[in-house]
């Protein structure tokens, strides 16, 4: 893993069906010669209808509209959006059941909250099981 220079790197890592065990090799190896490693966050989703849900434009407005504006409430984030309260809690209760959003109870609402502010998707066109023979042939 090389350094980029931005220590704070707020990248949500999500893959389809297999993780990585590259990065967890990488951190441990730094780990083992004293140093700290970078920080990676990786959700893995073994469902293709699971990537759909989060990159359907209505779960990528709210994600959005969280990220740039904080809100306070679900209510509020409808409003950022223009939809209704009942959908965009509909939604943001799915995007909590992905891994994606935390709502937290803050006295008689719940606020929505990222700790990422990008979300990079590795969707690979080939199964793993399939070998080269395979797949030249």
């Amino acid at each position: 893993m090389g350094t980029t220079g931005n220590t704070t790197d707020r990248t949500l890592h999500i893959r389809f069906r297999e993780g990585s065990d590259d990065d967890i090799e990488d951190a441990l190896a730094a780990l083992d010669q004293g140093e700290t490693p970078e920080s990676h966050f990786e959700v893995v989703y073994h469902d293709p209808a699971d990537v759909h849900r989060v990159t359907r434009p209505k779960s990528l407005e709210l994600l959005r509209a969280i990220v740039q504006h904080e809100p306070e409430s679900i209510r509020e984030t409808a409003r950022l959006v223009d939809r209704d309260v009942s959908q965009v809690h509909r939604n943001l209760n799915e995007l909590e059941e992905l891994h994606l959003v935390d709502l937290t109870d803050d006295g008689q609402s719940k606020r929505p909250s990222v700790w990422y502010d990008a979300i990079d998707i590795d969707l690979p066109l080939v199964t793993p099981d399939v070998g080269s023979d395979e797949a030249t042939a």
